[in-house]
């Protein structure tokens, strides 16, 4: 991932409805959520979140489609795995994690 991909979606986490949002499309897995179910669950208004989907979309992390009438939002595994690679990239200063004298803060 490059820095300004990166840039973008971190910008674009830096909300807190948008990320709410995303979180909550992350737990509900590849079958996504309409914009209607993610309103009710977030308690947002409609059309607000429509404005942070439409954010979210733009930086890649979500994903849309029209499903009959309805339109279904998904994460955008791919580009959320990419973000935690760019990073994590230089964790424990490039040694594997877990290695004897790596830095006793490492969560890997």
């Amino acid at each position: 991932m490059e820095e300004k991909t990166a840039i973008r979606s971190l910008l674009a986490l830096a909300h807190s409805v948008r990320l709410r949002a995303f979180r909550a499309l992350i737990a509900a897995g590849p079958e996504g959520m309409t914009p209607g179910a993610l309103a009710q669950a977030l308690e947002v208004p409609a059309t607000s979140l429509s404005f942070h989907l439409k954010e979210l979309a733009n930086a890649g992390l979500v994903s849309q489609e029209r499903q009959g009438r309805n339109l279904i939002y998904r994460a955008a595994f791919d580009r959320m795995n990419g973000l935690m690679a760019y990073l994590t990239e230089n964790c424990c200063g490039g040694a594997p994690c877990g290695e004897v004298g790596g830095p006793s803060t490492c969560a890997c």
